[in-house]
């Protein structure tokens, strides 16, 4: 599992993500409102909706905040006008990171980008010049005390998955995107609670980092996911665990 996976994991477990309601609240609205934007109102026909409104549920979001968000992406409501954007840099020691946002102004968004890269260690790159380092995968989190392991392995297998690992106190399930879905209604049919499941981007390679480069490489990370308009951040630094849980 890479730095990235196990800094997701560590600030799940301390209740760091995200810990303001209004900052996620944001993030999921713009999201839900891209997704009916882009792919229709409709969560059976539209799995970025159906994802980001189980995203939203998960966090308690009101009912109705969520349909006014899908109102204001398919036009019945007026709301503003965000588009996707996606940014790539370097962190300290030559980390790779990979930004994807949302933002209804692209000129501030990336003067803001550019300026927490620079004030923690690293810099803003071209297009292209780090996104080659990941691939898309789907990533399931399941608890270990949910099922046996060889009982998972074989569930998850027979619905496609790709490949499965043990990391820390859960079992970390890969899929194509397109078997994603099926792999999850697969553990929900045999009744295996999952932690978290998200189409994400996993890295092929990793930086191993340590000491002060370690440091400003997790404080960049915080002040990029903490920015409005970031909706995901994706690097390929390796921290030891117990360092990264210090730091956090």
């Amino acid at each position: 599992m890479s730095g990235h996976s196990k800094w997701h994991s560590i600030r799940h477990k301390k209740g760091l993500v995200d810990a303001k309601r209004g900052k996620i609240f944001t993030k999921l609205i713009r999201e839900l409102t891209v997704a009916a934007r882009l792919g229709g109102g409709d969560p059976a026909a539209n799995p970025r909706l159906r994802s980001a409104i189980e995203a939203a549920k998960a966090n308690n979001m009101p009912k109705e905040n969520i349909e006014r968000a899908i109102k204001k992406g398919t036009g019945e409501l007026e709301g503003a006008n965000y588009e996707e954007v996606s940014y790539e840099g370097y962190g300290p020691g030559g980390v790779a990171v990979l930004l994807e946002c949302l933002t209804d102004n692209r000129n501030r968004t990336v003067a803001e980008i550019k300026h927490l890269f620079e004030r923690n260690g690293g810099s803003l790159g071209e297009p292209g010049c780090v996104s080659w380092v990941f691939e898309k995968k789907g990533v399931i989190g399941v608890p270990k005390t949910s099922t046996e392991e060889e009982k998972l392995l074989e569930i998850v297998l027979d619905a496609g998955a790709s490949d499965m690992s043990s990391e820390g106190d859960e079992y970390e399930i890969y899929t194509s995107p397109e078997d994603f879905e099926t792999v999850k209604l697969a553990l929900s049919q045999a009744k295996v609670p999952f932690s978290r499941a998200e189409l994400t981007m996993v890295p092929k390679t990793t930086v191993k980092l340590d000491g002060k480069k370690a440091q400003q490489m997790l404080t960049l990370m915080q002040a990029l996911e903490d920015h409005d308009d970031v909706s995901n951040v994706y690097a390929n630094f390796d921290i030891d665990e117990r360092l990264m849980e210090e730091m956090s």
